[in-house]
């Protein structure tokens, strides 16, 4: 992982780019001006950390292009992909939680558009417009819930069945038809993979390669193609 950025070759965001993100949904133009006025853009390039876990957390986020994922470092050093971050979301505001510091680190899958406030920003924007605080915290909240969903598949589902939910999720997220089938719209690896669903490389090697002579999965280098979305869902339902 490269180095984290320090937000140089910051630009001014223009609010009309707000305007058009559902989080922002009626918003009026001043409400939207003066939300603009402290947001800066940056291009983080692919490899790139946007923060990383443990920093103090003097920003908070919104991704405007590109594809970020979020991992966690536990104390014994291990590594775990919490999620993936898609266009339109919030993200890093630490701040809305009453957390001083990041609690994971977010890179940049592939060349990415970030928005960042700073987070003394944040208790006037949301006074001023508590229809975006809800928003946020809604989008904190599912995150969450997403969250204990994944903790209950990993301590009661076998392991086939939670890298389909995994992979049925990222599909969901961030899709894309193909003639082939459904395609993850991002770099992604049979590591990550095995880090998003607490298993290890060659449990997800042996089932991928399983389910590509069954044709339901297509994989390559960083690349996963769901070929038989209904088939994969019956395998995540039991």
């Amino acid at each position: 992982m490269k180095s984290s950025r320090a937000f140089k070759d910051m630009a001014q965001i223009d609010a009309s780019v707000l305007s058009r993100l559902p989080a922002f949904a009626g918003l009026t133009p001043a409400e939207l001006k003066d939300i603009a006025r402290d947001a800066r853009s940056t291009l983080t390039a692919k490899g790139a950390a946007v923060f990383e876990q443990g920093r103090e957390a003097r920003s908070f986020f919104l991704l405007l292009s590109g594809h970020l994922q979020v991992a966690k470092t536990t104390q014994d050093g291990q590594q775990v992909v919490v999620r993936y971050i898609s266009p339109g979301e919030f993200f890093g505001v630490a701040v809305a939680i009453g957390l001083g510091v990041y609690p994971a680190t977010v890179v940049a899958m592939v060349d990415s558009v970030v928005v960042a406030w700073p987070s003394s920003a944040w208790p006037r924007i949301v006074a001023c417009n508590p229809a975006l605080a809800c928003n946020v915290l809604q989008s904190v909240g599912s995150r969450l819930q997403d969250a204990h969903t994944r903790v209950v598949e990993i301590s009661t589902e076998q392991v086939e069945r939670r890298i389909a939910h995994a992979l049925l999720r990222l599909a969901n997220q961030s899709g894309r038809k193909t003639d082939n089938g459904v395609e993850i719209a991002f770099p992604i690896s049979r590591q990550d993979v095995a880090e998003m669903t607490g298993t290890t490389l060659h449990t997800v090697s042996r089932i991928l390669s399983a389910w590509e002579k069954s044709g339901l999965v297509e994989s390559g280098r960083r690349r996963i193609v769901i070929r038989a979305p209904d088939k994969l869902s019956g395998l995540a339902d039991g």
